[in-house]
């Protein structure tokens, strides 16, 4: 059974507000590139960004690109 590649780049969309969250994780939302609800930007497949979108899983939805 072939396996499946990992996905290049990945949407991250920020679907709730980060009003009554820690500053830590406001923080981390910006550093993602992340400003406002609904708000979507693309970024490499790398364990740095992925441990980051751990941290705030709760308030992001991520989708895999395979372009």
């Amino acid at each position: 059974m072939p396996k499946k590649k990992p996905a290049k780049n990945l949407k991250i969309t920020l679907k709730k507000s980060v009003i009554a969250t820690l500053p830590k994780q406001r923080a981390t939302v910006q550093a993602l590139g992340l400003k406002k609800r609904q708000h979507s930007v693309i970024h490499p497949n790398i364990p740095s960004i992925r441990g980051m979108v751990k941290k705030v899983i709760h308030l992001l939805e991520v989708e895999e690109l395979n372009d």
